[in-house]
């Protein structure tokens, strides 16, 4: 969960964990834009983790851009190719 210049990266903790930073890093006031990361299996935490701050906690917050793509992973200990790896990032901005 680094936190750093408006961008939260999305692992495997618990969306409420980025909920909270969501909320912590836009209640300065010079923040208008946050960017949540995510790859693979954390895209959907991401996703929670965007809806719920919108929903529930900050009603004026607005999804202004989402990108998908796919990263190269290398080979793990004991394979022998490379893999591909979905990402996501999702840009909230406060009306």
């Amino acid at each position: 969960m680094a936190e750093k210049s408006g961008i939260v990266f999305i692992g495997n903790k618990p969306p409420m964990s980025y909920v909270l930073a969501i909320i912590t890093s836009l209640s300065t006031p010079d923040a208008k834009e946050i960017t949540l990361k995510a790859r693979g299996r954390a895209i959907t935490t991401a996703v929670d983790a965007a809806e719920i701050t919108r929903h529930r906690f900050i009603k004026d917050l607005k999804i202004s851009k989402i990108s998908i793509g796919t990263e190269e992973m290398p080979a793990r200990e004991g394979e022998n190719r490379a893999r591909m790896v979905s990402t996501m990032e999702i840009t909230l901005t406060k009306k």
